[in-house]
């Protein structure tokens, strides 16, 4: 596919020019059409190639980079002002580690380019779950697949939360674009709501469930959930860092993180533009691989220290709230983003969903076999994934 003017339209047979204008029209709303030079949408059009792809690179490293320090300063604060118990507390958190998303989301959203936005944020919801995949080749000790070791009822409702907010999605793109009002739309409104109640009922959870071992596995992970967070705390105690100092340091890192969101969402479009990859394309793979950097360097950390149920709740969390954002795209953006959807958006739900119920499977499952260093749902999870990515390419191609 080339770059910019591709479009997906075919002359009219017996038709007037009114009617094929109105058709080129038509089709310059859809997201395989790029109106004007490259650059037009994103502001630099006048940077050459190589700037772009080292400006995107750099933003990748300040969100890696900050993105680490930003986790491990929440987990500080967290545990020393007791975030974790309370629900805006979880809310505060789940922001806070979403940041590189939120940033792209609003950039994305305030140029009018939805297609961006929406792929980054069901793309990224599919590839973030393949990082549980690298989190089980790379990050577990002992030998054992990182549903066994993980496995825990609370997680099983983590992931149902995870695809109850992506069938409210699928629900979302069938409504009329003009059901919305105070540049707000019910789809999104009702994600955020469910969203909201899930976590009100997962940390209900947290406190017990009416199960044998409270909802956890047998012979699972020996330390209870969230045992790392304590450890980083006391990390931090022990070299002498204060609460204020984690707030300068979670300040600085949360800015950090925006600007580059911003920086590496509109220098990698044009860059990838130029390439001739498609929006969708681009926010469902590199824009969304380049923010899971973090995940996977903190998803590391945790399995390191033996909270394996820690980096999978992280991975589910992430994935839930990412679907949010659409209010955040809907409130800056004027329209409401799910009516407008495409069939790509669909199918990347759809692949979420999947993915997501391969792991839900593999945590009640258990497997206990390990294949090229990971268990067998992790092997089934990369597998699907390259196969759906290599069909939404013919989508979009």
């Amino acid at each position: 596919m080339g770059g910019a003017g591709f479009v997906r339209w075919r002359p009219s047979c017996g038709r007037d020019v009114a009617s094929d204008a109105a058709a080129v029209a038509d089709v310059r709303r859809t997201r395989w059409f790029r109106p004007g030079p490259a650059g037009t949408h994103s502001g630099m059009g006048s940077l050459g190639s190589l700037v772009l792809l080292l400006l995107f690179v750099a933003s990748a490293a300040v969100i890696w980079i900050a993105g680490i320090k930003l986790s491990d300063t929440t987990d500080v604060l967290a545990e020393r002002l007791h975030l974790g118990s309370a629900l805006g507390g979880l809310i505060l958190l789940a922001i806070a580690t979403n940041l590189p998303e939120i940033a792209i989301t609003a950039s994305a959203a305030m140029a009018g380019q939805l297609d961006v936005a929406v792929g980054n944020i069901l793309g990224g919801i599919a590839l973030q779950t393949v990082v549980l995949a690298i989190l089980d080749g790379a990050g577990v000790r002992p030998r054992a697949p990182l549903t066994r070791l993980a496995a825990s009822l609370q997680l099983v409702l983590e992931g149902a939360m995870v695809v109850a907010v992506l069938a409210v999605v699928v629900m979302g793109t069938q409504l009329p674009s003009g059901l919305h009002a105070a540049r707000l739309a019910p789809a999104s409104v009702a994600i955020a709501v469910l969203w909201v109640i899930g976590l009100v009922l997962l940390n209900r959870a947290g406190r017990g469930l009416p199960w044998r071992e409270g909802g956890d596995a047998p012979d699972s992970q020996p330390e209870p959930r969230g045992h790392s967070k304590g450890k980083k705390e006391k990390a931090a105690t022990d070299k002498g860092v204060s609460t204020a100092r984690a707030g300068l340091v979670f300040g600085a890192s949360a800015l950090a993180t925006l600007v580059a969101g911003v920086l590496i969402e509109r220098s990698g479009e044009e860059f990838f533009a130029r390439q001739g990859l498609s929006g969708v394309l681009f926010g469902a793979t590199v824009l969304a691989a380049a923010t899971s950097l973090p995940e996977v360097s903190t998803g590391l950390t945790s399995t390191k220290l033996g909270d394996y149920q820690l980096a999978v709740s992280d991975i589910f969390g992430g994935n839930a709230f990412l679907p949010v954002l659409f209010l955040l795209a809907t409130v800056l953006s004027g329209k409401p983003a799910l009516p407008a959807a495409h069939d790509t958006d669909i199918y990347l739900t759809a692949l979420g969903i999947i993915l997501t119920v391969i792991y839900m499977a593999g945590l009640i499952f258990r497997p206990r076999r390990q294949y090229a260093r990971m268990g067998v749902d992790s092997i089934a999870v990369v597998v699907i994934y390259l196969l759906g990515i290599a069909g939404l390419a013919t989508i979009a191609t």
